[in-house]
C-alpha cells in the first residue's frame, strides 16, 4: 500500500535484517516517537526539520530502531498474524465470515427477487451462526462491500442514538449534533459546543463498546481532559470501561480492515 503524503518510506538495516519504516514529520512532536501502525508498520514521528537539531534525523531514528528492535520486531509479527486473520475470513464474498455486534456472521450475497430496485442487507439466524445476506439488486450499480457499508452506517447511527438518548440524562449533560464518521485515530470526540462524533465501525464491536466510546464523550461534556474526575465519572456510568477500551485496542485493526479487499492488498473504502 502507497504510503500517504505525510510518510516518507525508509529502509534500514538491523541486526535482524532490513526494515522498512514511515518516517512522519509531525508539528505537534518534540521528540523522537515509534508506533506501530495497522495499515503502514512502523511509523516513526520526529519534529518538524525546522525544529533545531531535526533537520536530519536519520541516525538518531536508526539507533532508536536497533534499540528497540526486539519489540518492534515482536509487534510486527503480531500485526502480521492479525492479517492473515482477517485473510482467511474470505473479505466481502458469498461465505466469508464477518463481525457485526461484536459476534462472527456469515456472509451470503444472493440475488435480489426480480423488480428489486435497490440492494439490501439482512439479517438472518443460522443453526451455526448468523448470517448478513446483501441482497443484490440487477438494477442496483453499487458493489456488495458498498451495499453492506451502507447499511452499518444507518445501524451504527441508530446504535449511537440509542446510547446518547440513554445515557444523557443521567450523566447531566445535553448533547449537541451527532455525527458519523470513519476516523482511524480514535474511536469518538466531544467538542466544547457540545457536538459527538463517532466511527461508524463501532457497530461492529460488541454494544458494550459503542457503549464505553458514548459515555466516554458524554463525560467530556462535563469534564474536559482525563483527569481522576472525568474517569470517577465514566466509571459511575460503565463500570466495566476498562474492559471494553481494551477489547477496542486489542481489535483495531480488524475493525477498520473489515471491508477491505484481502485479495487487492488494500482497502475498498
Amino acid at each position: 500500500m502507497p504510503a500517504p503524503p505525510d510518510l516518507e518510506v525508509r529502509r534500514t538495516v538491523l541486526a535482524a535484517g532490513v526494515l522498512e519504516y514511515r518516517l512522519r514529520r509531525s508539528p505537534r512532536s518534540r521528540s523522537l516517537r515509534v508506533t506501530i501502525d495497522p495499515r503502514h508498520g512502523v511509523v516513526v514521528s520526529v519534529p518538524l526539520a525546522t525544529r533545531r537539531g531535526w533537520a536530519h534525523p536519520e541516525r538518531e531514528v536508526e539507533k532508536f530502531l536497533a534499540d528497540r528492535e526486539p519489540w518492534v520486531r515482536r509487534h510486527l509479527a503480531r500485526l502480521d498474524a492479525r492479517r492473515a486473520t482477517i485473510t482467511a475470513r474470505g473479505g466481502i464474498a458469498d461465505g466469508a465470515e464477518f463481525r457485526y455486534l461484536g459476534e462472527m456472521h456469515r456472509l451470503r450475497i444472493v440475488l435480489a427477487p426480480p423488480g428489486t430496485r435497490r440492494s439490501s442487507v439482512a439479517r438472518h439466524g443460522a443453526d451455526e451462526r448468523d448470517e448478513l445476506h446483501i441482497l443484490v439488486a440487477a438494477r442496483d450499480r453499487r458493489a456488495p462491500v458498498e451495499v453492506l457499508r451502507s447499511w452499518l452506517r444507518d445501524r451504527a447511527a441508530s446504535a449511537v442514538e440509542r446510547a446518547v438518548a440513554q445515557h444523557a440524562s443521567a450523566m447531566r449533560v445535553e448533547p449537541g449534533r451527532i455525527t458519523l464518521r470513519d476516523t482511524r485515530s480514535r474511536w469518538g470526540s466531544a467538542s466544547r459546543k457540545g457536538t459527538l462524533s463517532f466511527s461508524w465501525r463501532l457497530v461492529l464491536a460488541p454494544p458494550a463498546a459503542l457503549d464505553t466510546v458514548v459515555i466516554h464523550e458524554l463525560a467530556h461534556l462535563r469534564v474536559f481532559g482525563h483527569g481522576s474526575r472525568f474517569w470517577a465519572l465514566v466509571a459511575a456510568e460503565r463500570p466495566d470501561h476498562v474492559e471494553w477500551r481494551r477489547w477496542l485496542r486489542a481489535h483495531s485493526h480488524e475493525l477498520h480492515a473489515a471491508l477491505d479487499d484481502p485479495s487487492n492488498g488494500g482497502a475498498t473504502n
